[in-house]
């Protein structure tokens, strides 16, 4: 390879990395928090069973994404349907009107023997749990 083509390479590497670096600042920008909540996973497309669905709680989730420790995750790439049940306590008395439900479609980004993290679209819905989870 001659010097042009050594440079043209090292350029190239250079914009992966860059790229790359962009790609995690991104994913990062969110401010993730430490939160277990309970949420019900619906499958909305997988190649093996696409009426599955689960009950498992957060490890943690930020505005665009959370992961669910689970011992049966989900491949990446499967379509989800998720409701996300929220505290929402006051000092009055804790009734279901406390808490807040998100309803949200999502994908799962990444998937391993510990769990699974799922990336929320951009459209969700945020309503009184008393609306019941369905």
């Amino acid at each position: 390879m001659d010097e042009r083509g050594k440079e043209t390479e090292t350029m190239r590497k250079m914009t992966r990395m860059a790229d790359s670096y962009d790609l995690v600042y991104e994913r990062r920008r969110l401010e993730r928090f430490d939160l277990q909540v309970p949420a019900k996973i619906e499958v909305l497309s997988h190649p093996i069973d696409a009426s599955a669905m689960v009950e498992l709680l957060t490890k943690d989730i930020c505005a665009g994404g959370a992961y669910f420790p689970t011992k049966a995750p989900f491949p990446a790439g499967t379509k989800v349907k998720l409701d996300i049940l929220l505290p929402l306590r006051t000092v009055s008395t804790v009734t279901d009107t406390t808490r807040g439900l998100i309803k949200v479609n999502g994908t799962v980004i990444r998937s391993g023997p510990a769990g699974m993290a799922i990336g929320f679209d951009e459209g969700y819905l945020i309503t009184p749990f008393r609306e019941a989870m369905n």
